[in-house]
Protein backbone atom coordinates (compact mmCIF):
# COMPACT_ATOMS: atom_id res chain seq x y z
CA UNK A 1 0.00 0.00 0.00
CA UNK A 2 1.50 3.65 -0.57
CA UNK A 3 2.14 6.25 1.78
CA UNK A 4 -0.49 8.39 2.50
CA UNK A 5 -0.12 11.05 0.23
CA UNK A 6 2.44 10.01 -1.68
CA UNK A 7 1.65 8.74 -5.20
CA UNK A 8 3.84 5.74 -6.03
CA UNK A 9 6.59 5.57 -9.11
CA UNK A 10 5.82 2.92 -11.70
CA UNK A 11 8.42 1.50 -13.51
CA UNK A 12 8.78 -1.06 -16.26
CA UNK A 13 11.09 -3.77 -17.54
CA UNK A 14 11.02 -4.76 -20.84
CA UNK A 15 10.08 -8.66 -21.78
CA UNK A 16 9.15 -9.07 -18.28
CA UNK A 17 5.63 -8.87 -16.51
CA UNK A 18 5.71 -11.05 -13.78
CA UNK A 19 7.14 -8.83 -10.86
CA UNK A 20 8.80 -12.91 -9.36
CA UNK A 21 10.74 -13.21 -12.81
CA UNK A 22 13.07 -9.88 -12.47
CA UNK A 23 16.58 -10.97 -11.43
CA UNK A 24 17.22 -8.93 -8.02
CA UNK A 25 20.24 -6.93 -10.31
CA UNK A 26 17.53 -5.56 -12.70
CA UNK A 27 15.04 -4.89 -9.93
CA UNK A 28 17.73 -2.38 -8.12
CA UNK A 29 18.98 -0.97 -11.66
CA UNK A 30 14.69 -0.27 -12.36
CA UNK A 31 14.49 1.63 -9.06
CA UNK A 32 17.92 3.51 -9.33
CA UNK A 33 15.88 5.24 -12.89
CA UNK A 34 12.53 5.66 -11.17
CA UNK A 35 14.51 9.39 -10.61
CA UNK A 36 17.30 11.03 -10.01
CA UNK A 37 19.06 11.44 -6.70
CA UNK A 38 17.49 8.52 -5.03
CA UNK A 39 19.55 7.84 -1.79
CA UNK A 40 18.54 4.46 -0.26
CA UNK A 41 16.28 1.47 -1.66
CA UNK A 42 14.35 -0.54 0.92
CA UNK A 43 12.40 -3.66 1.21
CA UNK A 44 10.14 -4.15 3.98
CA UNK A 45 7.63 -7.31 4.03
CA UNK A 46 3.91 -5.45 3.61
CA UNK A 47 5.44 -2.84 1.81
CA UNK A 48 6.06 -2.09 -2.07
CA UNK A 49 9.85 -1.75 -2.55
CA UNK A 50 10.48 1.92 -1.53
CA UNK A 51 13.04 4.66 -2.99
CA UNK A 52 14.30 7.61 -0.52
CA UNK A 53 14.10 10.72 -2.41
CA UNK A 54 14.99 14.36 -0.38
CA UNK A 55 14.64 12.27 2.77
CA UNK A 56 11.34 10.58 2.10
CA UNK A 57 10.31 7.95 1.38
CA UNK A 58 8.04 7.01 -2.59
CA UNK A 59 6.48 3.30 -3.32
CA UNK A 60 7.85 1.77 -6.58
CA UNK A 61 4.68 -0.06 -8.37
CA UNK A 62 6.35 -2.93 -10.10
CA UNK A 63 4.52 -4.80 -13.02
CA UNK A 64 2.48 -7.29 -11.86
CA UNK A 65 3.09 -7.26 -8.31
CA UNK A 66 1.47 -5.54 -4.81
CA UNK A 67 3.27 -5.40 -1.56
CA UNK A 68 6.44 -7.50 -0.71
CA UNK A 69 5.93 -11.12 0.88
CA UNK A 70 8.99 -12.52 3.74
CA UNK A 71 9.70 -15.17 0.70
CA UNK A 72 10.58 -11.71 -1.32
CA UNK A 73 12.52 -10.31 0.70
CA UNK A 74 14.35 -13.11 1.87
CA UNK A 75 15.31 -14.05 -1.71
CA UNK A 76 16.62 -10.78 -2.50
CA UNK A 77 18.76 -10.43 0.62
CA UNK A 78 20.17 -14.07 -0.57
CA UNK A 79 20.60 -12.69 -3.84
CA UNK A 80 23.08 -9.94 -2.24
CA UNK A 81 24.67 -11.84 0.22
CA UNK A 82 25.64 -14.88 -2.28
CA UNK A 83 28.53 -16.93 -0.65
CA UNK A 84 29.76 -14.40 1.61
CA UNK A 85 29.47 -16.95 4.71
CA UNK A 86 30.59 -14.46 7.21
CA UNK A 87 27.48 -12.51 6.22
CA UNK A 88 25.57 -15.09 6.18
CA UNK A 89 26.75 -16.23 10.21
CA UNK A 90 26.80 -12.67 11.51
CA UNK A 91 23.31 -12.36 9.87
CA UNK A 92 22.27 -15.74 11.83
CA UNK A 93 23.90 -15.17 15.24
CA UNK A 94 23.93 -11.37 15.65
CA UNK A 95 20.32 -10.54 13.65
CA UNK A 96 21.74 -7.72 10.98
CA UNK A 97 24.66 -7.68 8.71
CA UNK A 98 26.04 -4.73 6.49
CA UNK A 99 27.93 -5.93 2.92
CA UNK A 100 29.01 -3.78 0.03
CA UNK A 101 27.03 -4.77 -3.31
CA UNK A 102 27.84 -3.47 -6.62
CA UNK A 103 26.21 -2.89 -9.71
CA UNK A 104 28.45 -3.02 -12.25
CA UNK A 105 28.60 0.17 -14.06
CA UNK A 106 25.75 1.96 -12.81
CA UNK A 107 26.19 2.12 -8.35
CA UNK A 108 27.24 0.17 -5.38
CA UNK A 109 25.57 -0.22 -1.98
CA UNK A 110 26.15 -0.03 1.44
CA UNK A 111 23.22 -3.17 2.68
CA UNK A 112 22.25 -3.56 5.88
CA UNK A 113 20.19 -6.71 5.92
CA UNK A 114 18.62 -7.35 9.19
CA UNK A 115 15.73 -9.61 10.96
CA UNK A 116 12.57 -7.89 12.18
CA UNK A 117 9.37 -9.58 13.17
CA UNK A 118 11.02 -12.61 12.05
CA UNK A 119 11.69 -11.72 8.23
CA UNK A 120 14.46 -9.82 6.57
CA UNK A 121 14.20 -6.23 5.79
CA UNK A 122 16.68 -5.15 3.68
CA UNK A 123 18.02 -1.15 3.53
CA UNK A 124 20.25 0.03 0.38
CA UNK A 125 22.42 2.94 0.54
CA UNK A 126 23.47 4.25 -2.94
CA UNK A 127 27.42 4.93 -3.25
CA UNK A 128 27.88 6.84 -6.79
CA UNK A 129 30.68 5.19 -8.90
CA UNK A 130 32.47 8.44 -9.47
CA UNK A 131 34.10 10.09 -6.23
CA UNK A 132 32.44 13.21 -5.31
CA UNK A 133 34.22 16.32 -5.70
CA UNK A 134 34.44 19.12 -3.12
CA UNK A 135 32.59 21.90 -5.90
CA UNK A 136 30.02 18.85 -6.25
CA UNK A 137 29.52 18.40 -2.66
CA UNK A 138 29.27 22.11 -1.97
CA UNK A 139 32.30 22.37 0.20
CA UNK A 140 33.33 25.06 1.50
CA UNK A 141 37.02 26.11 -0.36
CA UNK A 142 39.12 26.33 3.17
CA UNK A 143 39.25 22.51 3.66
CA UNK A 144 41.33 22.13 0.85
CA UNK A 145 44.01 22.63 2.95
CA UNK A 146 42.47 19.77 5.39
CA UNK A 147 44.04 17.45 2.59
CA UNK A 148 47.60 19.17 3.39
CA UNK A 149 47.86 18.93 6.91
CA UNK A 150 51.05 16.98 8.04
CA UNK A 151 49.80 14.74 10.86
CA UNK A 152 46.89 14.72 13.54
CA UNK A 153 43.27 13.46 12.77
CA UNK A 154 40.42 14.90 11.11
CA UNK A 155 37.02 13.97 11.99
CA UNK A 156 33.57 14.77 9.72
CA UNK A 157 30.65 14.11 12.24
CA UNK A 158 27.14 14.41 11.42
CA UNK A 159 23.90 12.26 11.69
CA UNK A 160 22.99 9.36 9.78
CA UNK A 161 22.66 10.19 6.10
CA UNK A 162 24.24 13.45 6.47
CA UNK A 163 27.07 12.88 4.02
CA UNK A 164 29.75 12.24 6.09
CA UNK A 165 31.21 9.37 3.94
CA UNK A 166 30.81 11.53 0.61
CA UNK A 167 33.17 14.30 2.39
CA UNK A 168 35.79 11.90 3.35
CA UNK A 169 35.75 10.39 0.16
CA UNK A 170 36.24 13.71 -1.19
CA UNK A 171 39.78 14.74 1.19
CA UNK A 172 40.78 11.32 0.56
CA UNK A 173 40.90 12.03 -3.25
CA UNK A 174 41.90 15.35 -2.76
CA UNK A 175 44.98 13.63 -1.09
CA UNK A 176 45.28 11.26 -3.62
CA UNK A 177 45.18 13.84 -6.53
CA UNK A 178 48.61 16.14 -4.75
CA UNK A 179 50.21 13.94 -2.37
CA UNK A 180 52.83 10.90 -3.25
CA UNK A 181 51.47 8.90 0.01
CA UNK A 182 50.69 5.50 0.51
CA UNK A 183 46.70 5.89 1.71
CA UNK A 184 45.16 3.00 3.79
CA UNK A 185 41.48 2.73 4.30
CA UNK A 186 39.60 0.62 6.59
CA UNK A 187 35.56 0.43 6.19
CA UNK A 188 33.08 -1.81 6.82
CA UNK A 189 32.02 -2.21 4.22
CA UNK A 190 33.93 -1.03 1.31
CA UNK A 191 32.10 2.42 0.33
CA UNK A 192 33.84 4.62 -2.79
CA UNK A 193 37.17 2.92 -4.58
CA UNK A 194 39.68 4.85 -4.96
CA UNK A 195 41.93 4.26 -8.03
CA UNK A 196 45.70 5.03 -7.33
CA UNK A 197 46.49 8.41 -8.52
CA UNK A 198 49.46 10.13 -7.08
CA UNK A 199 49.14 8.40 -4.27
CA UNK A 200 49.14 4.57 -3.51
CA UNK A 201 45.78 3.35 -2.38
CA UNK A 202 44.65 0.26 -0.43
CA UNK A 203 41.21 -0.32 1.08
CA UNK A 204 40.66 -3.05 3.34
CA UNK A 205 37.06 -4.40 4.32
CA UNK A 206 35.84 -5.50 7.74
CA UNK A 207 35.50 -9.15 7.78
CA UNK A 208 36.67 -10.12 4.28
CA UNK A 209 40.01 -8.38 4.80
CA UNK A 210 40.24 -7.97 8.37
CA UNK A 211 38.19 -9.30 11.22
CA UNK A 212 38.13 -5.93 13.59
CA UNK A 213 38.61 -2.39 12.88
CA UNK A 214 41.28 -2.67 16.05
CA UNK A 215 43.12 -5.44 14.72
CA UNK A 216 43.04 -3.49 10.96
CA UNK A 217 44.46 -0.25 12.74
CA UNK A 218 47.07 -2.28 14.58
CA UNK A 219 48.65 -3.77 11.29
CA UNK A 220 48.37 -0.37 9.58
CA UNK A 221 50.84 0.91 12.10
CA UNK A 222 53.35 -1.93 10.51
CA UNK A 223 52.20 -1.42 6.69
CA UNK A 224 54.06 2.38 6.29
CA UNK A 225 50.80 4.22 5.83
CA UNK A 226 51.16 8.24 5.25
CA UNK A 227 47.28 8.15 5.81
CA UNK A 228 44.84 6.21 7.89
CA UNK A 229 40.98 6.56 6.56
CA UNK A 230 38.64 4.49 9.24
CA UNK A 231 35.07 4.61 8.17
CA UNK A 232 33.93 4.97 11.62
CA UNK A 233 35.12 5.27 15.30
CA UNK A 234 32.89 2.64 17.17
CA UNK A 235 34.68 2.22 20.32
CA UNK A 236 37.91 3.26 23.06
CA UNK A 237 40.08 0.95 21.78
CA UNK A 238 39.63 2.32 18.20
CA UNK A 239 40.24 5.58 19.57
CA UNK A 240 43.01 4.92 21.74
CA UNK A 241 44.89 3.42 18.53
CA UNK A 242 43.67 6.42 16.27
CA UNK A 243 45.64 8.77 19.30
CA UNK A 244 48.58 6.55 19.05
CA UNK A 245 48.63 6.74 14.98
CA UNK A 246 48.74 10.54 14.87
CA UNK A 247 50.64 11.10 17.95
CA UNK A 248 53.87 8.92 15.94
CA UNK A 249 52.83 11.00 12.69
CA UNK A 250 49.94 10.02 10.31
CA UNK A 251 47.12 11.59 9.11
CA UNK A 252 44.33 9.79 10.61
CA UNK A 253 40.44 10.29 8.74
CA UNK A 254 37.38 9.03 10.30
CA UNK A 255 33.78 9.83 10.99
CA UNK A 256 31.76 9.97 14.28
CA UNK A 257 27.85 10.53 14.55
CA UNK A 258 27.68 13.36 16.47
CA UNK A 259 26.11 16.97 15.59
CA UNK A 260 28.61 19.05 16.07
CA UNK A 261 32.20 19.56 17.26
CA UNK A 262 31.74 20.35 20.85
CA UNK A 263 30.15 17.19 21.48
CA UNK A 264 32.37 14.89 19.87
CA UNK A 265 34.76 16.07 21.88
CA UNK A 266 32.34 15.09 24.75
CA UNK A 267 32.37 11.90 23.03
CA UNK A 268 35.69 11.22 23.27
CA UNK A 269 36.74 12.27 25.89
CA UNK A 270 33.66 10.18 27.86
CA UNK A 271 35.01 7.62 26.52
CA UNK A 272 37.52 6.84 28.84
CA UNK A 273 37.19 7.05 32.55
CA UNK A 274 37.56 10.17 34.97
CA UNK A 275 40.95 9.10 35.71
CA UNK A 276 42.28 9.68 32.26
CA UNK A 277 40.08 12.24 31.11
CA UNK A 278 42.55 15.05 31.73
CA UNK A 279 45.87 13.13 29.79
CA UNK A 280 43.59 12.34 27.30
CA UNK A 281 42.10 15.91 26.29
CA UNK A 282 45.84 17.11 26.24
CA UNK A 283 46.39 14.48 23.44
CA UNK A 284 43.20 15.27 21.65
CA UNK A 285 44.11 18.76 21.51
CA UNK A 286 48.01 18.35 20.50
CA UNK A 287 46.48 15.89 17.41
CA UNK A 288 43.04 17.34 16.50
CA UNK A 289 43.24 19.08 12.97
CA UNK A 290 39.72 20.04 12.19
CA UNK A 291 35.94 18.64 12.80
CA UNK A 292 33.74 18.76 10.23
CA UNK A 293 30.29 18.47 10.91
CA UNK A 294 27.47 18.44 8.65
CA UNK A 295 23.62 19.25 8.60
CA UNK A 296 21.50 18.35 4.94
CA UNK A 297 18.54 21.17 5.38
CA UNK A 298 15.41 20.73 2.97
CA UNK A 299 15.81 23.41 0.06
CA UNK A 300 13.06 26.07 0.30
CA UNK A 301 12.05 25.12 -3.79
CA UNK A 302 11.47 21.36 -2.55
CA UNK A 303 14.54 19.97 -5.13
CA UNK A 304 16.28 18.61 -2.74
CA UNK A 305 18.47 19.30 0.18
CA UNK A 306 21.64 21.76 0.83
CA UNK A 307 24.46 21.22 3.29
CA UNK A 308 25.15 23.54 6.14
CA UNK A 309 28.94 22.85 7.80
CA UNK A 310 30.47 23.74 10.96
CA UNK A 311 34.42 24.02 10.98
CA UNK A 312 36.51 23.28 13.97
CA UNK A 313 40.09 24.31 13.10
CA UNK A 314 42.92 23.49 15.36
CA UNK A 315 44.91 26.62 17.05
CA UNK A 316 45.45 28.18 20.10
CA UNK A 317 41.94 29.15 21.29
CA UNK A 318 40.52 25.91 19.94
CA UNK A 319 43.03 23.69 21.60
CA UNK A 320 42.53 24.94 24.85
CA UNK A 321 38.73 24.47 25.02
CA UNK A 322 39.60 21.11 24.44
CA UNK A 323 42.47 20.57 26.66
CA UNK A 324 41.02 22.42 29.83
CA UNK A 325 37.51 22.01 29.32
CA UNK A 326 35.07 24.43 28.19
CA UNK A 327 33.37 26.66 30.70
CA UNK A 328 31.72 29.99 30.84
CA UNK A 329 33.19 32.39 27.93
CA UNK A 330 35.50 29.70 26.36
CA UNK A 331 33.86 27.04 24.72
CA UNK A 332 34.14 25.52 21.38
CA UNK A 333 31.42 27.49 20.14
CA UNK A 334 33.26 30.77 21.33
CA UNK A 335 36.29 29.85 19.73
CA UNK A 336 35.29 29.08 16.41
CA UNK A 337 33.07 32.46 16.33
CA UNK A 338 36.69 34.19 17.12
CA UNK A 339 38.33 32.64 14.34
CA UNK A 340 36.22 32.90 11.66
CA UNK A 341 38.86 35.23 9.72
CA UNK A 342 41.14 32.02 10.04
CA UNK A 343 38.42 30.03 7.70
CA UNK A 344 35.95 28.36 11.09
CA UNK A 345 32.23 28.63 10.54
CA UNK A 346 29.72 27.20 12.78
CA UNK A 347 26.10 25.73 12.05
CA UNK A 348 23.89 28.97 13.01
CA UNK A 349 26.06 31.31 11.27
CA UNK A 350 25.98 29.17 8.20
CA UNK A 351 21.86 28.18 8.65
CA UNK A 352 21.20 32.28 8.55
CA UNK A 353 22.91 32.90 5.83
CA UNK A 354 21.11 29.72 3.90
CA UNK A 355 18.03 31.26 5.14
CA UNK A 356 18.70 35.01 4.15
CA UNK A 357 19.42 33.88 0.64
CA UNK A 358 16.02 32.36 0.09
CA UNK A 359 17.69 28.51 0.23
CA UNK A 360 15.72 27.42 3.23
CA UNK A 361 12.52 28.38 5.14
CA UNK A 362 13.00 30.19 8.51
CA UNK A 363 11.64 27.53 10.35
CA UNK A 364 13.15 24.76 8.92
CA UNK A 365 16.59 26.39 9.71
CA UNK A 366 15.26 27.37 13.69
CA UNK A 367 14.33 23.31 14.03
CA UNK A 368 17.86 22.54 12.53
CA UNK A 369 20.03 25.11 14.65
CA UNK A 370 22.12 24.45 17.37
CA UNK A 371 20.62 27.18 19.54
CA UNK A 372 17.36 28.52 17.88
CA UNK A 373 16.64 31.44 20.00
CA UNK A 374 19.64 33.20 19.57
CA UNK A 375 19.56 32.31 15.49
CA UNK A 376 16.03 33.90 15.56
CA UNK A 377 17.02 37.17 17.47
CA UNK A 378 20.05 37.20 14.73
CA UNK A 379 17.49 36.40 11.68
CA UNK A 380 14.79 39.24 13.39
CA UNK A 381 17.46 42.01 13.54
CA UNK A 382 18.64 41.64 10.29
CA UNK A 383 15.36 41.66 8.62
CA UNK A 384 14.74 45.08 10.89
CA UNK A 385 18.28 46.50 10.09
Amino acid sequence: MASPGVAPIAITFEGISEAGAIPTPVLLAGMLRAAENVSDLIFSPGRQPQIELHGQLIPVQIPGSGTLSADDTRRIASDLIGNNKQAINTLREQGACDISYGLPGKARFRVNIFIQRGSCAIVMRVIPTAIPTFSALRLPGQLAEAANVRNGIILVTGGSGSGKSSTLAALIDRINIEHCYHVLTIEDPIEFLHKHKKSTVHQRELHTDAPSFAMALRSALRQAPRVIMLGEIRDRETLEIILEAAENGHIVLSSMNTLDASKTVDRIVGTFSVPEQQAIRERLARSLRYVISQKLLPKLDGTGRIVAIEILMSNAKTRECIEQSERSGKTLLNAIKASEDEGMQHFDGEIAKLVRNGLVDREIGLSFASNPSELEQELASQSNS
